[in-house]
């Protein structure tokens, strides 16, 4: 037997390491927008408030199926002048462009929905190989310093975009149009950001060079290099029985969530609850679909991709449950924010009300204070890790997170808000870069895309459950007060900081 051969891999520099990381300034400028202006492109087609939370759920399923999926296909991608994960880059960033021009043109509401689906997928494509793009390119000791980079640019990318139709407004641009049409302050922000996330994408496309598979397989240590992890482990049976049981579960609480609606039609819980029930009747029938396909000796990607979900290594397991905790507590700041502080500090639940509008706009300028903070403070996360550890820096700005939440049912000032932004943004700069440094120490080089896929599933997840089941507490558990929404989403995600303590980096 030949003896197994190790590299080191290269120590890149700061200007390696940002090249590398500008596209992301772009992925977030358009995630931005659609984040801020997409609510109001619908309601401006006529869609009623509460129809809002289901036109969303677009998002979040888009990730949950493409992620997964691109990941797979790049980490079988390799072009010796085009790389491995540089042409899901260009691709994505091509699409999503193209989408960002054509949004704030449509004129029917059927049509912005199919756009958000087309909008959020391009995105995607670009997005989830960049995760896998700093596990591929730098050692582990460099990786805190990579992922701090890209909350970086995150930060940049949100402030901006978030602000970018009132920037425009103060300049003269329209904000007002006729009914059913798009402002040109959100036509023009839109076409902005599809010119910068082509070219930030284009940027990092050119002035990066990847590694091959042959070289990626060298970096590893001997004990990696010694497993095959192609090798699909699981047996039929498996598959079959974890389908079924998935597919008899959402099947029977979607019966029962019908029975009930039907029976209590004055009172009926939430529409969005069937996404939860049909999402795990539809998990069953995916591992079904894996099952038939490797009983037929058929190594397809669906067989692929279910497998490695079965055999994610502990480290990932460990931070599934701590990102779980994380991003529900996230989105329930992220729905509840206005409504929370204008009862809390306003004493209004009036819509129309100008104390509620004031509020809403100070919540803006708050999202803005946070993710400044981000992109300040992601200079700072690999300096902490360097003195304590990963997981404990994690656990420090997580804590800082919930007592950021935390304080909104405490503070009457809003300006004193912008303090509770201060943890909300440690907490937030960590999140995108700290578990994501853990994780790629934990996983083998021909694996990184899919795994940073699945990873996925663990921010989505939560989302959906955040937006199925956040409205049944706040209204029938709280009484209708928000605030403590949000008081509930600090204690979540404290209850994540501590679940840190158990994860174990190789």
């Amino acid at each position: 037997m030949s003896p197994v051969i190790t590299v080191k891999k290269p120590i890149l520099s700061l200007s390696q390491i940002i090249n590398m990381s500008v596209g992301f300034l772009g992925i977030q400028f358009g995630f931005g927008l659609q984040n801020a202006n997409v609510s109001r492109i619908f309601q401006s087609l006529g869609a009623k408030i509460d129809d809002i939370p289901i036109l969303w759920i677009a998002a979040p399923l888009t990730g949950l199926i493409m992620q997964p999926v691109i990941g797979h296909l790049s980490d079988k991608t390799w072009s010796p002048r085009w790389g491995r994960r540089r042409p899901f880059f260009l691709i994505g960033a091509i699409l999503a462009s193209l989408a960002l021009i054509f949004f704030p043109n449509v004129y029917a509401l059927w049509m912005a929905a199919i756009m958000l689906w087309l909008l959020d997928a391009s995105i995607n494509i670009s997005m989830e190989p960049f995760r896998a793009f700093v596990g591929d390119m730098l050692p582990d000791e460099q990786r805190t310093a990579g992922f701090a980079m890209q909350s970086f640019f995150i930060g940049i990318g949100a402030v901006v975009s978030s602000v970018l139709p009132y920037l425009l407004t103060k300049m003269g641009v329209a904000n007002e149009a006729a009914p059913g049409v798009i402002p040109n302050s959100v036509k023009i922000s839109f076409y902005i950001g599809a010119a910068v996330f082509f070219l930030s994408v284009v940027y990092t496309v050119f002035t990066t060079k990847e590694y091959s598979p042959a070289e990626l397989k060298s970096f590893e240590s001997a004990e990696q290099q010694e497993v095959d992890h192609s090798i699909i482990t699981t047996s039929v049976k498996s598959f079959y029985n974890k389908g079924f049981i998935w597919l008899i579960t959402g099947a029977i609480l979607s019966f029962l969530l019908y029975y009930y609606n039907v029976q209590h039609v004055e009172m009926p819980l939430e529409k969005e609850l069937y996404v939860l029930t049909f999402g795990i009747a539809s998990f069953g029938l995916i591992q079904l679909a894996a099952g038939f396909s490797w009983s037929n000796n058929s190594k397809n990607g669906l067989v692929e991709v279910v497998n490695d979900l079965y055999k994610m290594p502990d480290t990932m397991k460990q931070l599934a449950v701590v990102q779980f905790f994380t991003w529900f507590a996230l989105f329930a700041m992220w729905i509840y924010a206005t409504p929370g502080l204008a009862q809390n500090i306003a004493n209004t639940t009036d819509t129309s009300s100008k104390a509620y509008n004031e509020i809403g706009n100070w919540v803006g300028v708050l999202f803005g204070f946070y993710n400044g903070f981000s992109a300040f403070f992601a200079f700072l996360l690999p300096v902490l890790a360097k003195k304590t550890s990963r997981p404990m820096t994690h656990l420090i700005c997580l804590v800082a997170g919930g007592l950021g939440l935390i304080s909104f049912f405490i503070f009457k000032d809003k300006y004193l808000l912008i303090l509770s932004m201060a943890g909300i943004g440690l907490a937030w700069s960590s999140i995108l870069s700290m578990p994501y440094s853990m994780l790629t120490a934990a996983l083998p080089s021909n694996k990184m895309g899919v795994y940073m896929g699945i990873f996925n599933f663990f921010i989505v997840i939560p989302q959906i459950l955040a937006a199925t089941l956040l409205g049944f507490f706040t209204k029938h558990l709280f009484n209708g007060n928000a605030i403590y929404t949000l008081v509930l989403g600090g204690a979540l995600m404290i209850v994540a900081a501590l679940l840190t303590l158990r994860i174990k980096i190789k």
